[in-house]
């Protein structure tokens, strides 16, 4: 950028030294001199037509006879221009916004997207934005377009939806270097949106679902390994204590009660039947002998 900038100067400065060295010629001089002897003749009338006034945020460039006059962008303020002589260019200093048109772009992946994006610039040498082309916004814009397919499309899919800030400072320095020498400055580059065909876009979703099933999956089975572990403690504990499970028992009883329910269920341990059974057998037994 420091290059383009460097030749960019050396050929202001070329332009304005053979504007003040070149002589403007016999017939210049007398068409200048016929205008100041019009100017003389109907002063103060001449005024109107010669102060021209231009605001903070304007510059003008003035030609005369076709040649740059020497100095540079005249402004902000009052400037005199000689009629019949003088013509002279506005140019606005403020911020410019534009859209970029939609472009479709195939990503290095071989995606096909839509990619729409909006530019700040400015003009901060007004010479240079007249001299060295026809029109700098217009031609700021179409560089923009394709600065912005040809950038995109060495990129992958991920990569312009993940890096979007290091896309757009690429952008923007490709851009800024490209239009130095016009005397543009791109101030901002964003991108706005990044349309997927349809298609593409269900199977990311079913993809990403998949990889939601899959983690949630997989945190369950966790779970269960960990609950699993933890019955198993807690049996090792009640085996210890035979009491412990009669605990357990009542706290589940009131556990129940506090929720209001009229039934309780009672657990009743097999053992009891087989005892009561054997020694129903055991008694019948007795009044045979």
């Amino acid at each position: 950028m420091n290059r383009v900038g460097d030749e960019a100067l050396m050929d202001k400065r070329h332009t304005e030294n053979e504007s003040s060295t070149e002589g403007i010629g016999c017939c210049g001089y007398i068409l200048l001199i016929f205008s100041y002897f019009l100017i003389a003749i109907t002063f103060p009338l001449s005024l109107i037509v010669c102060i021209k006034v231009i605001r903070e945020y304007e510059r003008v460039v003035i030609f005369r006879l076709g040649r740059l006059l020497p100095g540079g962008a005249k402004g902000p303020g009052l400037f005199v221009v000689i009629p019949c002589v003088d013509s002279y260019r506005t140019v606005d200093l403020r911020t410019v916004t534009f859209d970029v048109p939609p472009q479709e772009i195939l990503t290095k992946d071989s995606v096909t997207t839509v990619v729409d994006a909006v530019v700040f610039f400015r003009i901060h040498d007004a010479t240079m934005s007249i001299n060295n082309i026809e029109n700098a916004e217009r031609s700021t814009r179409l560089l923009a377009a394709t600065t912005l397919r040809n950038i995109l499309g060495t990129k992958t899919l991920g990569e312009i939806l993940s890096d979007r800030e290091h896309t757009v400072e690429l952008m923007k320095t490709s851009l800024d270097e490209a239009t130095e020498a016009w005397g543009v400055r791109v101030e901002r580059v964003e991108v706005k949106d990044v349309r997927l065909p349809i298609q593409l876009q269900r199977a990311m979703a079913a993809e990403a679902e998949a990889t939601r099933e899959a983690r949630a999956k997989v945190i369950a089975a966790e779970g269960e390994q960990k609950a699993s572990r933890a019955l198993k403690e807690a049996a090792d504990v009640i085996n210890e204590s035979p009491s412990a499970l009669q605990l357990r028992y009542l706290q589940t009883l009131n556990t129940i009660s506090a929720e209001k329910n009229s039934t309780i269920i009672f657990p009743f341990p097999m053992e009891f039947m087989n005892y009561f059974g054997a020694g129903g057998h055991g008694s019948k037994a007795n009044p045979k002998a």
